[in-house]
């Protein structure tokens, strides 16, 4: 389209809140898929599987028992890794939301967050797609529920609707600072002791490729003149998600532009401040402390969040 390009680029700094080019972009997700596939390939040997990292995505993808059978052991999966997540908070934060939330299935494949109405009378609600059982890999489910329940969208969202800040501040959403969020706590989970399979761990890895692939086939898409059915390949050559899931998501990417990026690029805006925290405070470093300044200034811009 004619301006596209610049229409892109300003998609980019709305919802990523820094100035990287999508040049910068898609580098960052090549190196970022290397690193993480070198992980991989060590979860892959320590879960015993004799074959390539593809013959595992395949094997992934098609054994039937990395697969709930029922909408009920599915959401009863998910409750379970929920409720193990909450006992494990006080050791990272001092500030924790009231408001609860409640475990639904949704009819479709997508799993989201919803937040309460923030008056105190509502819980939040995660959502998990039951509608292709197919579609929702039990390896990936702790990664997901740690990104959608705690300590991920519904501790940052519920906290804020209690902090005492204006009204704007406690409902504004900035992308890359949620989103961020929501994969920082996926990988705060091995802190967390959250993985201790091997296959829960890939799932993680999985989903952290998957972000990580979503700055290249988003910007290829955009930027450099990717097909679809490219980005679908390169999602499926370099993630464990399904063939549905992979469908699913470049159609969000082509309809949503630049949306995808924020989540890796806010994680590691994240985490670069953490390890900035930790080289500068040394001993006097409390992760509890770190975690509250996160998400104790309602949904910042991340170019704000680094100020403070």
């Amino acid at each position: 389209m004619h301006g596209g390009l610049a229409y892109y680029e300003y998609l980019l700094r709305y919802f990523t809140t820094t100035d990287m080019s999508p040049a910068a972009i898609h580098e960052l997700g090549m190196a970022e898929m290397a690193r993480i596939q070198d992980e991989m390939v060590a979860v892959k040997e320590k879960a015993g599987f004799g074959g390539d990292l593809q013959a595992f995505f395949e094997h992934l993808r098609t054994d039937p028992t990395f697969f709930a059978k029922t909408e009920q052991e599915l959401l009863g999966h998910t409750a379970l890794i929920a409720k193990t997540a909450e006992g494990e908070l006080q050791r990272f934060f001092t500030l924790l939301p009231r408001g609860t939330y409640n475990i639904k299935a949704a009819p479709g494949t997508a799993a989201y967050y919803m937040p309460s109405t923030g008056d105190g009378t509502t819980p939040g609600s995660y959502f998990i797609g039951t509608g292709e059982l197919d579609a929702q890999p039990l390896y990936s489910l702790t990664a997901l529920t740690l990104h959608e329940g705690v300590p991920g969208h519904h501790l940052q969202t519920a906290l804020a609707f209690e902090l005492d800040l204006p009204d704007f501040r406690r409902h504004i959403y900035h992308s890359a600072f949620g989103e961020g969020w929501g994969l920082y706590s996926e990988r705060l989970g091995i802190e967390m002791g959250m993985y201790s399979d091997p296959y829960d761990d890939f799932g993680r890895l999985t989903y952290e490729a998957w972000r990580a692939a979503r700055l290249v086939v988003d910007t290829g898409l955009h930027a450099f003149g990717w097909t679809r059915d490219e980005a679908i390949d390169y999602m499926l050559a370099n993630t464990g998600l399904t063939r549905p899931e992979v469908r699913d998501q470049i159609d969000r990417y082509i309809t949503w532009p630049a949306q995808a990026t924020s989540y890796k690029i806010g994680e590691i805006r994240i985490r670069a401040l953490r390890e900035k925290a930790e080289q500068a405070l040394g001993s006097r470093f409390d992760i509890r402390r770190f975690h509250d300044t996160v998400v104790g200034n309602g949904s910042l811009p991340i170019a704000v969040l680094e100020e403070i």
